[in-house]
C-alpha cells in the first residue's frame, strides 16, 4: 500500500508570497505517482483549490482546522460546525472585549460554497488582511451587523496577544467544552489569531477520520507543519516533521526537523529524498 504524506499550507508548503513554487509543483506531481498526498489546512476549499492549482490530488483534503474533510470532487466526508446560537453567543461574548470575528460558513453542502462574512468594526490587522489578500475574493460580504450562521465553520479574530490571550480564557470558560479554541501566534504579520471551532474541528480528529475512511494504518503517515494547530497531528501521526520556520513548541513535537524553510521548498525536498520512484 502507498504511503500517505499530508502537508500544512501556510508556513509549511506555501511560500510567504502565498504561492506554491515551480520546483514544489514538480516534485508534488511527480511524487504523486508512487504515493498518496494531501494537505491539512486552516484554509476553506475554494483557497485551498486555488492554491493547488496544477497539483495532482489523490486524496480528501482536510480543511478549515480539521471542521471540514472532502476530495478534490467535492464529495463531503466530514463536517463539524457551530450553530447559529452559539455563534451568536460568542460574538456577544467577544463585542465586550471590542473585538468582532470574521466569520466564515458552508453555504451549500453539494458546491461546498462558502461565505466569509466581515464585520463593520475591524482593527488595523484585520483591515490590512482583508486589503492584501482578499479584496477579490468572492466569498466577502461585509456586514452591518456580524452574526452567526447555521453552519458556521470558524470565527476568526486577529489582534495583539494582550487582548486575543485573555478572550480565549474567558470564552473557554463560559463555553466550555462546546467549542475548541486556538489562539497561534502570525509572525509575519506580528499579531496572533484566535480561531473558534466546533469542538471536533481539530487536524488530529480530521486525520483520524480521513484514516478511517481510507481504511489506512495512521503509523504509515508523514505530516508537515509550523504552527500550534498542527500539534495534534503531529502526536498520533507516524512521522511528523517540522519546517526550519516552525515555532519552538512545534519543533519540540517533530520527529524530525527541517534544514529548509517553507521558502526554501523543505517539503518538496523531503518528499524528494523519501519517496522512491
Amino acid at each position: 500500500m502507498k504511503k500517505i504524506f499530508i502537508t500544512d499550507l501556510d508556513h509549511t508548503f506555501l511560500h510567504t508570497s502565498q504561492r506554491v513554487s515551480n520546483f514544489s509543483k514538480e516534485i508534488w506531481n511527480q511524487k504523486s505517482k508512487h504515493a498518496l498526498l494531501s494537505v491539512a489546512t486552516a484554509r476553506s476549499f475554494s483557497k485551498t483549490q486555488e492554491f493547488l492549482k496544477g497539483l495532482k490530488l489523490n486524496l480528501p483534503l482536510i480543511l478549515l482546522d480539521g471542521a471540514m474533510v472532502a476530495t478534490p470532487e467535492k464529495k463531503l466526508i466530514s463536517l463539524n460546525t457551530l450553530s447559529k446560537e452559539l455563534s451568536d453567543a460568542i460574538i456577544e461574548e467577544s463585542s465586550k472585549f471590542g473585538i468582532y470575528p470574521y466569520v466564515i460558513a458552508l453555504k451549500d453542502k453539494k458546491t461546498l460554497d462558502e461565505s466569509f462574512d466581515i464585520p463593520p468594526i475591524l482593527n488595523h490587522y484585520q483591515k490590512f488582511l482583508i486589503e492584501k489578500h482578499y479584496t477579490s475574493d468572492k466569498r466577502i460580504v461585509h456586514k452591518k451587523r456580524i452574526e452567526g450562521d447555521n453552519d458556521t465553520l470558524k470565527l476568526v479574530y486577529m489582534a495583539g496577544e494582550s487582548l486575543l490571550r485573555p478572550l480565549s480564557i474567558h470564552l473557554k470558560r463560559v463555553f466550555g467544552s462546546q467549542i475548541e479554541v486556538k489562539l497561534s501566534p502570525e509572525n509575519y504579520m506580528k499579531c496572533y489569531f484566535l480561531t473558534i471551532l466546533h469542538p471536533l474541528s481539530d487536524k488530529a480528529n480530521a486525520l483520524i477520520e480521513l484514516h478511517e475512511y481510507l481504511n489506512h494504518d495512521i503509523k504509515d503517515t508523514t505530516v508537515f507543519g509550523d504552527s500550534i494547530n498542527d500539534i495534534g497531528m503531529f502526536k498520533i501521526a507516524g512521522k511528523a516533521v517540522a519546517v526550519a520556520n516552525a515555532l519552538e513548541e512545534v519543533k519540540k513535537e517533530a520527529d524530525i526537523v527541517l534544514k529548509e524553510s517553507n521558502d526554501e521548498d523543505g517539503v518538496a525536498k523531503y518528499l524528494q529524498q523519501n519517496i522512491k520512484n
